[in-house]
This record gives structure tokens, sequence and C-alpha cells, in this order.
């Protein structure tokens, strides 16, 4: 379970987004090392050597980001951001390649803050046994959502010809490199960006996604107020908390599975 903090707005308490709520962690976990480092030269005249100082900033910071109940992937994220800083203070970068890189970091994870869907490629393993799993005779509409760098949808519109197959993507980067990759190989999939929660799921027959862990349960909750019956979300990965699947592909192999849910109304 993902927790964030509150924050009171027109009445209601809504939950701050939890890259806000990581930067006051490891502002906090900043102010207790210098309280630290004060209280070991006071009481023991140790002056804490500048390594020794960001190692402890990041352990107290990944301790803070378990102890509230954040996403998992936070914890590393808390525990390397302090130490990553020390390693480039000894580096001599140029300035303008850190905004070089904030740009192309911002472009692939534009949303993963805001959404903690972080970037997932799925494999071609996947894509075939959903493939295979869904009727041929069929004309059916498929999205993808959070589609990426577009593999999924591609390989589906190669597969089954007569599908309608769209992708949306929130991300510039992997966005774009979809749309263009699919120009370049004259697929059918066809591309959007945009946020997923933004469309209706009525419009389709099956939702492919690859998410993570946080965005399920709201995920479930849109595709249970607008899919229709007989539809069916796979969800790549991570299940449904609380739901029991339909099927799961892929448990005869190694690799994460599918988990399907046949709409039921």
């Amino acid at each position: 379970m993902t927790i964030s903090a509150p924050l009171l707005v027109k009445g209601k308490i809504k939950p701050l987004p939890p890259v806000l709520v990581a930067s006051c962690i490891q502002f906090l976990a900043f102010i207790i090392s210098i309280v630290f480092q004060e209280i070991s030269y006071a009481w023991f005249s140790f002056n804490t050597p500048l390594p020794l100082f960001y190692v402890c900033q990041g352990l107290i910071a990944a301790t803070l980001t378990i102890a509230i109940g954040m996403a998992p992937w936070w914890r590393y994220i808390q525990l390397i951001f302090p130490l990553a800083i020390l390693l480039t203070r000894s580096w001599d970068i140029p300035s303008y390649l850190y905004l070089l890189a904030f740009l192309f970091s911002t472009s692939l994870f534009w949303s993963t803050f805001r959404t903690q869907v972080p970037f997932y490629p799925s494999r071609s393993r996947t894509w075939d046994l959903v493939a295979n799993r869904l009727p041929d005779h069929q004309n059916l509409k498929v999205m993808e959502i959070g589609s990426g760098l577009g593999d999924f949808s591609m390989r589906m519109a190669q597969l089954k010809p007569n599908f309608i197959i769209s992708g949306i993507e929130i991300a510039p980067l992997p966005w774009c490199i979809s749309y263009l990759r699919g120009k370049f190989k004259k697929s059918k999939a066809k591309f959007t960006m945009g946020d997923y929660q933004k469309i209706n799921f009525a419009d389709f027959d099956v939702i492919f996604a690859y998410l993570s862990p946080a965005a399920m349960p709201g995920l479930w909750d849109k595709v249970s107020k607008e899919m229709h019956p007989s539809s069916l979300l796979i969800s790549h990965e991570f299940d449904i908390p609380d739901v029991k699947p339909s099927e799961i592909l892929g448990q005869s192999s190694q690799g994460p599975v599918s988990y399907l849910y046949q709409i039921i109304l």
C-alpha cells in the first residue's frame, strides 16, 4: 500500500504528490544528519567526513520512506540520491550536461512522480501469449495504456491484422519514439500522447496494461465503471488487489505472468 501525505484542498483531503513527499523526507534527513554531525563534534570532537555525512543522510531518508509506507522504489531513490550528489560534485562536468540529462529524464519519466508508474517495457514472450489468447475471428478494439516504445501494439497489429490497435503514452520521449517507429514500420497501430485516465474504456474490447502496483486500485475502479460486459482487462505482472483473475497467462514458463480479468456485470 502506497501512502502519501494529505493536503487539505477546498475542504477535502488530497494526497500530496509522492515526489513532494520524498523531497520533504530528504530535507528532513539532511537536517537530522546536520544535528548528528554537531552532536558528534560537541560530544566526541569528531569531524564527520563528507562521504559519511551523505551516507547517513541517504540511510535516514530511506528509513523514513519505509516508515511512512511509500512505494518500494522510493527507498532506493532516497538512499542513492545524496550519494549521487557527492559523486557528481567530484566530477568536472560542464553545466550544460546537467541540463541535457534533466531534459532527457523528464521526457522519459514525464509522469512517474505523479502516476507512480515507472517505464516498464514488456517482452516479446508476453506479446505472443496475449495474441494467442485473443480470438482471430473477431474485429476487436485493443488499447495499450502506457504504451512506452510501442512494441506490444505493433506486434499485436502484425499478428492480428483485423484488430484495431491503439496505444496511449503520457511521457513525450517514449511516445515520440513509438510514433516514429510506427510510421517507419508502416504499422497499423496508432499511438497517442496523453493520459489514459482521460479516455473512455467503453470504446475498447481489450485493455492491456503494464503499470505498477500503485496504479492497480485506480485502474480497476476505472475498468469497473467504464468497460462493457464481456470485455477484457489484461494486466501484465501486477494483479488487482482483492480481485480474482479469470485466467493467468505464462504460469508454465519463467518470467512475469499476465492477469486476465473478464468483465462481468
